[in-house]
């Protein structure tokens, strides 16, 4: 095992993408039950195959890009082991200079959880951890979750939690039992105000909750949001004049890959006609600061 360092040359990128999926590890584990990913692919019009952790660093290298990678642990609430954020965090230190490593811990794991997110941090390098609360099944402003808060703002590293709508149990009977409204944003208020330490990436545009998404990043300092997930071309019109004028500072590019790729996502923001000074914020300025990497 070799502790991730990252090697990203900045200027040599022109964007860093803050939100990448690895779907399976090398003992062949996916991210989540087929039935799920087979829904996955059916709503968002089957997407490109999925890559290994090696293929996405050549395939960001090749864009001139850095990638954000993750998995997400919801071995409690699907019964089925998660694949490895250790071996991604292997994965990306054989790729410095395209890939920064996200852990997944699953909060409902207690104490396990918080041992696991330390042993990321310090052995493996990991440089933040990914949450979904649907697919996790977990209330992110229910007490019990504040001591893994309170420790990864004290490992000094970001999180990135789902919020809005999800593809992921989409067209199937119950949603397969997921619940949306873990993914309001304004849970998360609560754990950015009380962990002003923790810097807190709200993902995705956060249909039907958009408004409040804006709010919190205007209201708290340490609150982000991540444009993945999302064509451009479908933001909100007030999700576009805030991302151009007063949080400008707070928008970070993402693709949600391999749900929508980075090529299809950036073809849609040139659309949006950006001045350029926003433009180079968005794609990778803002992301380089918040990931510790500028």
């Amino acid at each position: 095992m070799t502790r991730y360092a990252p090697r990203i040359d900045l200027p040599a990128i022109r964007a860093i993408d803050t939100h990448v999926h690895v779907q399976f590890d090398s003992t062949g584990r996916r991210a989540l039950p087929d039935a799920l990913l087979d829904a996955m692919d059916a709503y968002f019009g089957h997407g490109p195959q999925a890559l290994s952790v090696d293929e996405l660093a050549d395939y960001y290298r090749e864009r001139e890009m850095a990638a954000v990678v993750f998995t997400v642990d919801a071995r409690t609430a699907l019964g089925t082991p998660p694949n490895s954020s250790r071996e991604i965090a292997d994965g990306a230190a054989r790729h410095p200079d395209a890939l920064i490593p996200f852990g997944s811990v699953d909060p409902r794991t207690g104490a396990e959880a918080l041992s696991l997110a330390r042993r990321l941090v310090e052995e493996s390098g990991v440089r933040g951890f990914k949450f979904h609360p649907t697919v996790q099944g977990f209330d992110p402003s229910a007490e019990e979750f504040r001591p893994l808060w309170a420790e990864i703002e004290r490992l000094g590293v970001p999180i990135v939690v789902h919020t809005g709508q999800t593809g992921v149990g989409a067209g199937l009977p119950g949603g397969y039992g997921l619940k949306l409204r873990y993914s309001d944003p304004m849970l998360l208020d609560d754990v950015a105000a009380e962990h002003p330490g923790l810097t807190v990436i709200l993902a995705h545009p956060s249909v039907p909750w958009q408004d409040a998404a804006l709010s919190m990043a205007a209201h708290k300092a340490n609150v982000y949001i991540d444009l993945s997930g999302w064509s451009p071309k479908y933001f909100s019109p007030a999700l576009v004049r805030q991302a151009r004028t007063i949080l400008q500072d707070k928008m970070l590019f993402g693709s949600d890959y391999p749900a929508l790729t980075p090529d299809r996502w950036l073809r849609d923001f040139d659309a949006l006609g950006f001045p350029e000074p926003v433009r180079a914020k968005v794609l990778r300025d803002n992301a380089a600061r918040v990931l510790g990497l500028a």
